[in-house]
C-alpha cells in the first residue's frame, strides 16, 4: 500500500470535509471485495465527492500527493470487478454515492442529464412517476447498477436503444491533470444543444473514456425512446446444442433487416436454468462439471431445450404486432425444430419472463439468480464476440465446450445477436470458497482468451484479473493508450493499469 495515503487521505478531508473520507477497515473490505478468482483487492480508503467541483478537487491533490485514484460510479457488475481497484492500495474515489441525480428530463426532446451513481431503477421508477411516456434500455444486471458506469463500461442492453453508448450524448470529464471537459457541443459554455448533438464540433472525444483511465465522468447525457402502447414479445426453443449454428443464420437475415427491432438473444440451456436451480449435486455425486445426461433431465423438468430465442416486436397495438409475430415463427419454422413459446405463456413463466423484462426496460433482480449456479459465489465473464455466420458459431461453442470441460466448469452462456456480430457472454460461475477451484477458473479464463485470440476473436470487456493480459495481445494500440494517458494524466493518477493502459514509459 502506497505510503502517502494518509496524509493524501487528511488533505481531503480538510478542504471537502470528514463525511467526504471512510479509511474504516469495514470500508476499506467492503470496497476491496469482488467475485473474480484471483481475490480481493485492499484499497487505502474511499472518497465521496459531492459535485464536478469536489472532483476536480481530489484530482488535483491526488496530483499534489502523486496518490493513485480509481473511480467508480456505482460498482455494481458482478462478473467484471464490482468497487475493487485495478491496483492494491489505490484510494477508490465513489463518485456515485453522493452525485446521484437525475439532473433534467426532457419529455419533447427524449432525453435525460445525470449523474454517475443514477441507477436503472432510479430512471425506471422517475420514468413511472411520469407516467411511463418514456423508455430506457436497460442492463439485465442488477437494477442498483449505474447507467453511466455500464455505458463507460461498454454495456449494452437489448431494445432497439440496446447500444448504451450510442445512445449517450454528451460528457462532462475531469481529467486526470485535473481540467474540466464537457465534450461534443457541451464545449460551448451555455450550449443548449449539448445532449442533442452527438459529434459537435471537431474530434469526437467521448470514446476516449469508454474502458480508460483518462478521465472520470461526472455527468452524461442519455437518449430515452418514447415508451409504444404494445411491447410483444416470442420465444423458440431449440432441442440439441448443435442447432446453435442454424439459429445464427436464422436470425442474420432478421437483424441485417431490421424485420424485429430488438436484439435477439440465443441463451443456452444452463444460463436459464441458473436462474431457477442450482447445481444438482446430489445426481452427479458431487462430480462436476454437469454430465450431459443430467443436464438433459433438466432441460425436460423445466421445459427447455438447449437454445432459447428471444426477441420482441413495438407497435401501436398487440393487434399490428401479431402478423410480425407470425412471420417470425413461419421463418423459425423454416428448421422444423423450434417451438414458439407466446407472450402469454412467457408472463408466467419466471425463465422467460426475465427476457419480457428486458425487452420492456424494466429492470429486474432475477438474472442474478444465476450467479447461485455452484456455491461459494464467484462469477467471472468471458466477452468474445461472434460473427454472425452459423459455421462459426458451431467452431466457436465447440470451443468453449472443450476448454470449460477440461477445467470441470460448465459453459453457460447467452449470446446477443446484432445483424453482423453477436456479444458472447459467457458466465464463469465456480466456488471462489474452493482455492483450487480459483485455480482452475484462473487457467481456463487464460486458456480461452489464447484460444479466442488465436482464432481471430478478441474480447470486448474483461474482468478486473485479466484486463492487461488481455491489453497485451493487441498490436500498436497500448502504446497509442500509453501516449494519451501521458497527456491527459502526465502523474498517471488515474486508475493506473485500468484496462491495461499505462503512462508512457
Amino acid at each position: 500500500m502506497n505510503d502517502g495515503a494518509p496524509a493524501f487521505l487528511a488533505a481531503v478531508r480538510q478542504v471537502l470535509g470528514e463525511q467526504a473520507v471512510d479509511s474504516s477497515e469495514e470500508g476499506i473490505v467492503r470496497y476491496g471485495r469482488n467475485l473474480l478468482p484471483g481475490g480481493d483487492r485492499r484499497t487505502a480508503g474511499i472518497v465521496f465527492p459531492s459535485s464536478t467541483g469536489e472532483v476536480q478537487t481530489v484530482v488535483q491533490l491526488a496530483n499534489a500527493h502523486r496518490f493513485p485514484l480509481y473511480s467508480i460510479s456505482t460498482g455494481e457488475n458482478r462478473g467484471l470487478g464490482l468497487k475493487s481497484p485495478i491496483r492494491p492500495g489505490s484510494v477508490i474515489v465513489d463518485v456515485g454515492a453522493r452525485m446521484n441525480r437525475i439532473l433534467a428530463i426532457d419529455e419533447t426532446l427524449c432525453f435525460a442529464e445525470i449523474e454517475p451513481g443514477v441507477t436503472y431503477q432510479q430512471m425506471y421508477d422517475e420514468l413511472g412517476r411520469r407516467g411511463h411516456t418514456l423508455m430506457m434500455d436497460t442492463a439485465s444486471g442488477p437494477p442498483n447498477g449505474g447507467i453511466v458506469g455500464n455505458t463507460l463500461d461498454k454495456g449494452a442492453g437489448y431494445t432497439p436503444y440496446f447500444d448504451h453508448f450510442g445512445m449517450s450524448c454528451g460528457l462532462e470529464v475531469v481529467l486526470g491533470d485535473g481540467r474540466v471537459l464537457r465534450t461534443a457541443d457541451g464545449a460551448l459554455a451555455g450550449s443548449q444543444t449539448w445532449h442533442l448533438s452527438k459529434y459537435g464540433y471537431g474530434p469526437f472525444l467521448d470514446g476516449l473514456f469508454l474502458q480508460s483511465n483518462f478521465g472520470i465522468v461526472t455527468r452524461m447525457g442519455v437518449w430515452l425512446m418514447p415508451r409504444p402502447p404494445a411491447i410483444r414479445s416470442f420465444f423458440f426453443i431449440f432441442p440439441d446444442d448443435e442447432d446453435f449454428g442454424e439459429i445464427i443464420d436464422l436470425v442474420r437475415p432478421l437483424k441485417l433487416n431490421n424485420v424485429v427491432p430488438s436484439l435477439l438473444k440465443v441463451t443456452n440451456d444452463l444460463y436459464a436454468l441458473g436462474t431457477e436451480t442450482t447445481y444438482p449435486f446430489e445426481r452427479t455425486g458431487g462430480r462436476t462439471p454437469l454430465p450431459d445426461g443430467v443436464r438433459r433431465e433438466l432441460q425436460r423438468e423445466h421445459g427447455l431445450g438447449a437454445w432459447l430465442v428471444s426477441g420482441a416486436f413495438y407497435g401501436a397495438s398487440d393487434e399490428v404486432l401479431l402478423p410480425l409475430v407470425e412471420r417470425v415463427k413461419a421463418h423459425f419454422g423454416r428448421s422444423g425444430k423450434a417451438r414458439y413459446v407466446s407472450h402469454e405463456e412467457a408472463l408466467v413463466q419466471p425463465i422467460f419472463d426475465i427476457h419480457v423484462a428486458t425487452f420492456s426496460g424494466r429492470p429486474t433482480a432475477s438474472e442474478l439468480s444465476l450467479l447461485n449456479w455452484r456455491p461459494g459465489g464467484g462469477n467471472c465473464w468471458f466477452l468474445p464476440g461472434l460473427p454472425m455466420k452459423g459455421e462459426v458459431a458451431n467452431q466457436q461453442q465447440a470451443l468453449s465446450r472443450r476448454i470449460l470441460r477440461e477445467h470441470k466448469l460448465e459453459f453457460i452462456a447467452e449470446y446477443v445477436c446484432g445483424p453482423r456480430l453477436a456479444r458472447a457472454l459467457h458466465v464463469i460461475v465456480f466456488n471462489r470458497q474452493d482455492p483450487e477451484e480459483c485455480q482452475r477458473v484462473m487457467r481456463c479464463y487464460r486458456a480461452l482468451l489464447h484460444a479466442y485470440a488465436e482464432a481471430g476473436y478478441p474480447v470486448s470487456r474483461a474482468p478486473l484479473d485479466f484486463q492487461e493480459e488481455a491489453m497485451a495481445r493487441l498490436e500498436t494500440f497500448p502504446g497509442v493508450c500509453a501516449d494519451i494517458k501521458h497527456a491527459l494524466d502526465p502523474n498517471a493518477i488515474l486508475a493506473p493499469g485500468r484496462y491495461g493502459i499505462e503512462t508512457r514509459k
